[in-house]
Parts: structure tokens; sequence; C-alpha cells
């Protein structure tokens, strides 16, 4: 069946017309639009008057004409024989993007301030096309063009629908993108304003989609948290008004996640309903949704249009990011594993999409800021010994700085620290057979730096207000290009004078006192969405021009894991909490919209540096190689029984990690409901091989194992257990379960299954 359908349509119906008394016949030309995704069915339809409204979205239906759910024969459902009652008509109607100040009450997708200050917008249906494949989302700013983080499609992997919208008053056109991918259950949205009139606007809302849908039974699953516990799954009804979280920080953020589910009460992992939405964005977002008093829920998200402000000249355009929508009528976990699907194939770049990532050490957690050049190759040596592949170099080792209060900014190496230079450690590491990487934190500058004393007004700051001090740093404006080369000069200079093969890079502060003092006072509340093209910029232009190296993004830990940062870099610092049994509440809920193979995880020492728990290693092992695994510790220093597994961690995580990248995550357990154990598994696409994970959190008396059920396997095959080499069906496995002993307290087991 086809991607995309376009249908013209003239209806008759029938409308009763209380001022006469008697029922009326009236026709209506409309334009249909289908969307078909192998389980999914969006429609929309453009009136004969030009409203663009929302037909349907949800279960793959392969009906003809599905028009008749937009309900215009009856009172008030049509502006063409009801204008005495437009407001009626406005507040009710579902539309495929709400404008403000016509009459819909409801959240509002798109907001205009024009150069009479008033605000009221009128979009009407213009004109379609569509193309195969899927356009490239860019920005232009005055100094260069920003390419935005999108999904991306070959021609004949996907398939666009571009409906052109106009505004007669001003002169703006909106063309409004959807995207539906071959083999996925995903439409995805954007939105390009163009200002054609003579007078600029001011946009001061442009959210990325908005969807009516006709219920509000439904339940709202949020990822929220805090540093060190990002992305614990929030689950609540639905109720009358408004549910949301948002980002007012800069960035994404530990607190909330561009991420948004609207699910049947009944869903689980396996059955239910379930509405995913996420933001490809890395900066202040708002995801909401609202039951409205017809018992609808439109459910909205996008750019957070508080302190937000664009000035549109006349001829330019502005581009909102990509929302991406994925339905699933199989429960919680079909909608994540399609949203692992897409990310995977469609959104992550580079040589490393497809690739495994080298088993890494990091310093950070082993040394902080106390080290110098003899320390990193001693620990390097032990490492080699163990089988790592790569050594990373974390803060420190730049301007002068031994401790987290100066420096920023300053990105050239303290020789004090390392003897020699960073040419003469990487050789020496390199000798050794191990890679080397090495720990940025672009975007903020010190106060006590070579930099700051050049370039004080090179902070974000507020002329005459006091400048916010946060780890003792500032934010740099990002929204300059000077700052932006200068940085980049500096990293490409360090680049190019060693073998650097990989790069994390770090933002440990948000933005306070919101100010440019290059900009104009009538542009100063674009600064927020100038920043984060402006780390867009400068992370398009690494990977570009060093397209082999490994490049992980970091903030604080997780407070900017969002689809934005995994077009950029293929892996993300998940949360700075490495604990074994918090992070299966973090890994968990990550997992819920983003793929394994995106999630940074180590093994670290014990007692664990952020709870103080002590694990076993063993079982440090098996959550970490749930991502894309390695060590933060000091392997010189660790108990000798902790340093002789990990030989045998990296063989297992090896021979697991092509399932991990690529196959299908299942979760068996629910560690938000139950805090004792959680499980989960990964099955390869053909479905001949699993490994399976379980993980008890406090022993129980009287209990000698558990019950666990499997899921994801081929009912009519038969597999053996790694563990017992017992052979059952896949429908026994997933339908009766198996019986894992997990004795004592944070014990774990891994178990492989292949098919007979």
């Amino acid at each position: 069946m086809e991607t995309i359908r376009v249908q013209k349509l003239h209806k008759e119906y029938v409308k009763w017309n209380w001022q006469a008394g008697r029922n009326e016949p009236f026709t209506e030309d409309m334009t249909l639009f289908t969307l078909t995704t192998p389980g999914s069915t969006y429609a929309l339809a453009a009136l004969e008057s030009g409203y663009l409204c929302h037909v349907y979205y949800g279960k793959r239906t392969d009906d003809e004409d599905l028009s008749y759910l937009l309900h215009l024969g009856e009172n008030p459902y049509t502006p063409k024989v009801n204008s005495r009652d437009m407001g009626t008509f406005m507040d009710t109607t579902s539309f495929e993007y709400p404008v403000y100040g016509t009459g819909d009450y409801r959240e509002s997708a798109f907001m205009i301030r024009d150069s009479k200050g008033t605000a009221a917008v009128t979009l009407r249906y213009k004109s379609h096309r569509i193309t195969d494949g899927k356009p490239v989302l860019s920005q232009e700013l005055e100094d260069c063009t920003v390419r935005l983080p999108a999904t991306f499609a070959d021609k004949d992997e996907a398939k666009t629908l571009i409906i052109t919208m106009e505004e007669p008053r001003t002169g703006l056109e909106a063309e409004l993108y959807y995207t539906a991918f071959t083999g996925l259950d995903v439409i995805t949205r954007s939105v390009v304003v163009t200002n054609k009139g003579t007078e600029p606007v001011d946009i001061e809302r442009i959210l990325s989609t908005s969807i009516d849908i006709e219920c509000s039974e439904y339940d709202f699953i949020t990822l929220n948290g805090s540093w060190a516990r990002e992305r614990f799954i929030e689950r609540a009804p639905l109720h009358h008004g408004k549910q949301l979280v948002d980002s007012a920080r800069g960035e994404s953020s530990h607190q909330s996640n561009p991420f948004m589910a609207l699910v049947s009460h009944n869903a689980d992992e396996r059955i239910g309903e379930a509405f995913g939405f996420n933001l490809v964005y890395s900066g202040n977002f708002i995801a909401q949704a609202e039951v409205t008093q017809h018992k609808r829920t439109r459910a909205v998200m996008g750019i957070n249009p508080l302190d937000f402000r664009w000035k549109l000249e006349s001829g330019k355009s502005f581009t909102a990011p990509e929302a991406v929508m994925v339905y699933s009528s199989e429960g919680i976990g079909k909608m994540s594993r399609t949203f692992h699907d897409l990310y995977r194939q469609h959104l992550i770049r580079g040589e490393y999409r497809d690739k495994a990532r080298p088993v890494l050490i990091n310093n950070w957690e082993a040394t902080y800021f106390d080290f110098d050049t003899d320390k990193l190759i001693s620990i390097a040596k032990e490492a080699a010994k163990s089988g790592i592949e790569m050594l990373v170099m974390d803060d420190g080792w730049f301007g002068h700085r031994n401790t987290d209060n100066s420096s920023l900014g300053d990105w050239y190496v303290n020789e004090n620290k390392l003897k020699g230079g960073l040419g003469h450690l990487v050789d020496e590491v390199n000798k050794l057979g191990l890679k080397f990487g090495i720990w940025f934190e672009p975007e903020m500058i010190s106060p006590d730096s070579d930099l700051y004393r050049a370039h004080p007004d090179w902070a974000i700051q507020i002329e005459g207000q006091p400048m916010s001090q946060s780890r003792e740093q500032y934010v740099l404006d990002y929204s300059r290009k000077e700052v932006r080369d200068n940085i980049y000069s500096q990293i490409t200079a360090i680049l190019e004078s060693a073998n650097i093969e990989y790069i994390k890079w770090d933002m440990n502060r948000q933005i306070t006192e919101p100010g440019s003092l290059k900009l104009p006072p009538e542009r100063q509340q674009e600064l927020w969405h100038r920043f984060v093209l402006g780390v867009y910029d400068l992370q398009n232009r690494l990977i570009t021009d060093h397209p082999h190296l490994l490049l992980e993004n970091c903030s604080g830990g997780g407070a900017r894991f969002d689809p934005g940062m995994l077009f950029f870099s293929p892996q993300i610092w998940t949360s700075d909490d490495t604990d074994a049994i918090e992070r299966l509440k973090i890994q968990h809920g990550t997992s819920v919209c983003y793929p394994a193979s995106a999630m940074g995880a180590h093994v670290s020492d014990c007692p664990n540096h952020v709870v103080g728990r002590s694990t076993p290693f063993a079982t440090r092992g098996n959550v970490a190689m749930v991502g894309t695994f390695g060590y933060e510790l000091d392997i010189t220093r660790i108990p000798e029984a902790d340093r002789a597994e990990i030989p045998a961690q990296i063989e297992q995580f090896k021979k697991y990690n092509p399932l991990v990248r690529k196959g299908d995550q299942y979760r068996l357990a629910d560690i938000f409901s139950d805090n004792t154990f959680d499980a989960w598994m990964f099955v390869s696409k053909d479905k001949s091989q699993a490994v399976f994970t379980a993980v008890q959190v406090l022993g129980r008396p009287n209990y000698h194992s558990r019950l666990i059920k499997l899921d994801g396997l081929d009912p009519g095959r038969k597999y053996t257990s790694s563990l017992t080499g017992e052979i059952h069906t896949g429908a026994a496995l997933m339908n009766c379960g198996i019986a894992v002993d997990l004795s004592g307290d944070f014990s774990s087991v891994v178990i492989e299954f292949n098919a007979v």
C-alpha cells in the first residue's frame, strides 16, 4: 500500500437549518491526506474553506475514506453553513496546526506578534507536494546556516508530505512537514515558517507538533528526575486541563526529558495502545497534554514559548525542530523498540552507527584532578593487560586547572601535569595498544581564565546585573560566531597535536541571566534558541572535519540525553550515578525511548562515589553491559579479585554487544513498581539468539528462585539455555517462564538462549 495517499473528495451532507426549521443539503469539497505505516494510520483533511483538520491517528485502518470522522454534517462542524457561529467551530474542531487568537481556546501551536502589536493569526491551506525520502532541516543565520538535528532517510526509505499554509494578512507561509518511514510505525513532523510579507513579525510560539485525539482515557508517561537519577518513569491518569513537563534551563535537563507518551489505562509492556512523542532538540522545550471540555486530548510539543521570541524579517524563514511520533497497539514495549529502530537507523550517523565502540577506561573517578603523565600511563599499562582498548583523560589536563574553579576556555595543555606534552602521553598510550580520548567542556568559561580576562563580554550576561556562578563557571555566548570559532580553533589545535580518537563533550551548568552583549534588544529572547543552534553548529563542524572521531555527549551526567545530541554523537553519558543498583532505574527509564547502544555505561569502584553502596563486581559488569561498556576506576588499586574478572567481563560484553546494539530489547520486570529485582533481554532480529539478564536488589526469605517470563522469542522454535543446557520451546519460555536462582543482595545472572 502507498505510504501517502491524497484524495480529492466531493461530499454531500444534510444539515439542520434552525432558522428555516428544516434540513438542507450542502456539499463540501476537501482534500484528504492519509499516511499509512505497517501498523498505524494518520489522516488529515483540507476543507473547502482552507482549514486543515486532523481526522485520525491510531491503529491501521486501511479505510479508503475516513472523512466521516470530521462530523461535518453536525452543527456546528462546518464553516461553510455556519458563519454566524465560527467561534464554536474553532473551539470544537480538531486542527492539525492550531493557531492563537481566532477562537480556538485550547493550547495553540503557533502565535505571532505583527508590526501593529496584535497577535491573532489565521492559516489556510494553499497547496501540497510529496517527495521521496526526507528533506534536510536547517536554520539560516546572519553568519552561517546550521543543520538541525533530525531523522534522515533515503528516497526508498520514506515519503514526505509537505502542506503549505498561508496567512493572508501578514503574508506568512507555513510549511508543515510529515514524514512516514518504510517499515516503521513513525510519523515525524516539523514546521518551516517564511515571511513573504513586507513587514517583520515576531514569532512568540512555534511548536513542532499538535494532535487531537478523540479520547481522554489515557495515562500520561514522562521521564523525570534530577542529577544522578535521570529519566525515572512517572505515570498518572490524564485529568481535565493541562499536564506538562518542560525545561527552561537552556538544555533538555536532568529534571525532565523531551519525551511523553499517552497510553491506555491497561497498557503494559505487551498490550495496550501507546502514543509516544519525542522532540529532536537539546534546549528549552514543552511537552503537554490537555484534556478539553469535550473529553478530547490535545498533545503538543516543541520549543518552550517561555521567554522565546524570534524576529522574522521579510524574506526570512524559521525552522522548528522535528518531533517524532510513534504509535503502538502492542504496548509500551513495542513503542520503545520502534523508537530504538528509528534512532539506530535514521538518526545516529557516522562510522560508529553500526560499529562496536571501544571498551574504555576513564580516569575521572580514579584520580579526579590528581594525576600526571606517570599516573595515566600506569593506568594504561594495567588496562592493556586486561583487554581494555582506550584510555580517556578527563577533566584537569588544561590551563592551570587543579580544581574545578579555573581554566575553562583555556584549551591548552598543562605541561606541569603532562610532562613532555600531550603528544608524548598519547604516543606512550598508543604503544601499549590503547586508543586515546580526551575531555572538553567547550560551552563554558571560568572567571579565572585567560579567555575570560581577554573577553569578559563573551559570557552570557545581562549588562549591569550580577552574574551567577555555578560550579564557579559561566556559560559562553554561543550565539556569537567569533566565540564558537575561537573555541573550535582551540579544540582543533589539540586534536591535531596528537592521535586523539574520542572526545567526551561535557556541559556542567545551566543558563542564568539570559542575555547577550551583542544581540540587539529586539532579539534578546532569541538567545535561548541561538545558543542551542551554536552548539549544533560546532558539533557538526567537529564530526564533519574529523569523521573518524568518536564523540560522546555529556551534561553533568545525563542532562542532555536527547535525540538532538544523538544526531551528533552515537552515545551519551547516561548519568553520573554509576552505581549498578541505581542504574537499573536510570537505564530502564532511558530505554523507554532511547536505544541501549546510545547509553554510556561503566563499571565503577566501590563503595560507589555517589551513593556509597558496595555491589559485586560481576553485577556491576552485567548492568554496564546494557550500554557502551567501560570502566570508571583506578585499575591499579582495585582488589586483585576484581581486576582478575575484567578480561572475562570484556569477553562477555563483546560476545553480546551485537545483540545490545542491533537487537530488540524487552523489559521483563518493572523496577519502579517492584524495587526488589529487575530483568531484561535482547533478542536478535531473526529470533535465533537472545541474552537474558536478571538482577536481584534485595534477597527474600523462603524464596529459592524467581519465575520470570521471557519475551520476543519465536514460539514455534526451540531454544537451549546456556545456564542449564535444557531445551524449551519459545512458547514455554514466554508463557511459563524460567526459574532464576538469585541468592543474596545485589546478585545477578546472565543467560544466553540459542535456537536449536
